[in-house]
């Protein structure tokens, strides 16, 4: 294969890792009930990630129990994130992978820093609770 050729489908390979990581982390957000799921597309708006996946919970502690779920998942498949913020306090987890961010919300914190809004140029896919 010429170089060119290989980095295409090394590309292709990482996208497609990518992706399968990412849809881990909406299953197993969705196996402990988080609500109102919306992924943003930010390839082409962000260098600093490709996507955004936004989850609430209805409380701190399902916060942190949707957050720990998704990490637990994603470190069984090998993928560990470069940064965990906010997982004590419960009102708004970040899990940084670097090529995804996951934000998990209190309701109250989700409706205050609106990510959504802020991110408005970006494509939004509204995933329900028993889509696939």
């Amino acid at each position: 294969m010429s170089g060119g050729v290989s980095k295409a489908v090394t590309d292709r390979a990482r996208a497609d890792g990518v992706k399968a990581d990412l849809m881990l982390a909406v299953e197993a957000a969705r196996d402990r009930k988080g609500t109102e799921l919306l992924l943003l597309d930010l390839r082409g708006i962000s260098d600093a990630t490709d996507w955004f996946l936004l989850v609430s919970g209805t409380s701190d502690t399902h916060v942190r129990s949707i957050a720990e779920h998704v990490l637990d998942e994603l470190r069984q498949r090998g993928v560990r994130p470069s940064h965990v913020e906010g997982l004590r306090g419960g009102r708004w987890v970040l899990i940084d992978c670097i090529d995804f961010v996951v934000h998990v919300f209190h309701p109250a914190a989700r409706e205050f820093y609106r990510l959504d809004r802020l991110w408005g140029d970006a494509p939004a896919t509204r995933l329900e609770a028993q889509e696939v």
